[in-house]
């Protein structure tokens, strides 16, 4: 099946144990390692599961993080630091990087490196996942995030503008087919087009070797989006009688509409980590194509038979601003404090005692890729959802 968005691979992780052999008191600490390692193993299943939903990922995140976050913040109502912050280590992939992983030992690296791996399944599964919490706990990383990492911002800032594009997308698909006047969605693929030339552009110091292939999906939806923009602009003008200038418009959506098309190609023939889209093989791509040239002819007809209009030299300039219809992202919140993290049970955590049994601990598991699930639309819609 022929996608629609492009989609950069989910993180890879290697297996957490969550045993400190002596360095958990009590069985109350020992039943929270357990409950870590069970709801960590449980909500890494869900990335691959073809019948998990939002409710099922949020339930399944829900419960990690309201233990994992028993590692993080204090339990005694001070500024200090989680004594467990650091005993535990965590390998993450990168989105961009291949399989090559980068440690850290800080229950922090860990919380942010899930919830990134929590929003790419939202995007995957064509919802939204604001990026606010994680850029409150980026910071508190003891190691900073390495340029081109998954935690540096300039990749989180374009996988935030590229889910609110998409978001946008559905507005526009919408509104098309309920009909709604041309200067509305003009407006929404004005707005949508600028989306992706600021994900673009924000990608545009990363490596060509990471980031080439991302950029190339990125262009040629914004080079879409300024031909349905210029498009529906089009038909604005000409039913204002502004004929010359409404060809004018539609001939540089036909312009815009043909630079999309060979960036389709550039961007299968491009190499880079995630799947392959083919947006040109799309039936919401192929119609735009034949409603610019339907209307472009519909209106130089009626300039040689009504207007006799000159068409101008320059393209017009689209200062398009949409009244509704705009896409708001939902917030994340992260779940409370789980019930069994009390400052009495993590008072029986000794870490004096983690130096021991040295020979008892696992040796070092290595990250494997995630097989990521096919999910298909149950039919043609026009848009198909990755």
């Amino acid at each position: 099946m022929a996608h629609w968005f492009h989609r950069n691979p989910l993180k890879a992780t290697a297996p957490v144990s969550f045993n400190f052999y002596g360095v958990a008191g009590s069985p109350a600490a020992n039943k929270i390692c357990n409950d870590l390692r069970t709801t960590r193993a449980r909500l890494l299943e869900m990335f691959t599961d073809v019948t998990c939903n939002p409710e099922m990922m949020k339930n399944a995140t829900d419960a990690y993080f309201s233990l994992l976050q028993g590692f993080i913040s204090s339990l005694d109502g001070t500024t200090q630091e989680n004594k467990m912050r650091f005993i535990q280590n965590f390998k993450w992939t990168d989105t961009l990087q291949g399989n090559t992983p980068s440690a850290q030992q800080d229950a922090v690296f860990e919380l942010v490196s899930m919830a990134f791996n929590v929003a790419v399944w939202y995007t995957k599964f064509a919802s939204r996942l604001a990026g606010k919490e994680k850029y409150v706990h980026i910071p508190r990383l003891i190691t900073p995030a390495e340029k081109g990492r998954d935690l540096e911002s300039r990749v989180i800032d374009a996988y935030i503008i590229q889910c609110q594009a998409e978001a946008q997308e559905v507005t526009i698909a919408r509104a098309i087919e309920l009909k709604h006047n041309a200067t509305l969605i003009a407006a929404l693929a004005f707005e949508t087009a600028n989306f992706y030339q600021k994900a673009d552009h924000t990608l545009n110091t990363l490596e060509p070797e990471c980031s080439s292939k991302w950029r190339k999906y990125l262009q040629l939806k914004w080079h879409f989006y300024m031909a349905y923009a210029y498009c529906y602009h089009g038909q604005t003008l000409l039913a204002s009688d502004k004929c010359g200038e409404a060809i004018r418009s539609l001939q540089e959506a036909e312009k815009c509409y043909s630079r999309a098309e060979a960036l389709c190609k550039e961007y299968r023939q491009t190499k880079g980590p995630g799947t392959t889209a083919k947006p040109s093989e799309q039936l919401f791509f192929l119609k735009l194509g034949g409603v610019i040239k339907n209307t472009l002819e519909k209106c130089q007809r009626e300039n040689g038979f009504i207007y006799f209009h000159k068409v101008p030299a320059e393209a017009p300039q689209l200062e398009l601003k949409a009244s509704y219809g705009l896409a708001e992202p939902v917030p994340f919140e992260l779940p409370p404090l789980g019930e069994q993290c009390t400052a009495e049970v993590y008072a029986t955590f000794d870490l004096t005692k983690g130096a021991k049994n040295e020979k008892a601990k696992p040796k070092e598991e290595e990250v494997k890729p995630v097989k990521e699930p096919d999910l298909k639309p149950q039919k043609d819609t026009g848009c198909v959802v990755s």
